[in-house]
């Protein structure tokens, strides 16, 4: 009986050793963190900065006859094999855009609902003086546009791959359908490994 228990314990004490462990440490949101050299928060933050920068310096928002133009975020298509959020940096981009006060943006298709929604209720349910007026929406001048695209190039055992990922943005003048600005961003990462599938 007592054997049976010493085993029992020495069984237990090995299955908890061999166990996983894991340790989480908290790190500077803007610190570079590429794990697999897949896309991740590093590259959208240095596409956001980029492409911000560029938008708000580029000609066509110097030679722009209003104010302060109006732009709306279409889609920004995902042409890679990986799962990347596009929203990350584009929501990077906008709170840029809108701080610098060069540029005003408007709601997404989604958003509007929403608010279109709040707006018809107020119609019936709110004071004539706080409900907010129909027909006030400010259209779009411009329209934001744009794609991902990733390649990836790697030597015959798998052991070395390069990545390149290009972002495309193109910024659409909604009246004429002539394009105003186009951005690029390219990141090339050099990835080493054991052999493994790609």
């Amino acid at each position: 009986m007592r054997f049976a228990i010493v085993v029992s314990l020495l069984v237990g004490f090995m299955v908890i050793g061999c166990a996983p462990s894991q340790e989480v440490n908290r790190v500077e949101t803007d610190s570079q963190t590429d794990l697999s050299g897949k896309w991740n928060d590093t590259d959208a933050r240095m596409v956001a900065q980029d492409m911000t920068s560029d938008l708000l310096s580029a000609a066509w928002l110097q030679n722009e006859q209003k104010d302060r133009p109006v732009m709306i975020v279409g889609n920004i298509r995902n042409n890679t094999t990986e799962h990347i959020q596009t929203n990350i940096f584009i929501k990077e981009i906008e709170r840029a855009v809108v701080n610098s006060q060069q540029i005003q943006i408007v709601a997404d298709p989604e958003q509007r609902e929403q608010i279109r929604a709040e707006r018809t209720d107020q119609q019936q349910h709110a004071s004539y003086e706080s409900a907010s007026a129909l027909a006030k929406e400010l259209g779009a001048d411009y329209m934001l546009v744009g794609n991902i695209d990733a390649n990836v190039d790697k030597n015959l055992d798998g052991t070395k791959a390069a990545k390149f990922y290009t972002v495309n943005l193109e910024l659409i003048n909604v009246e004429n359908n002539t394009k105003a600005w186009l951005g690029n961003k390219k990141i090339k990462k050099m990835i080493e490994r054991n052999k493994v599938k790609w």
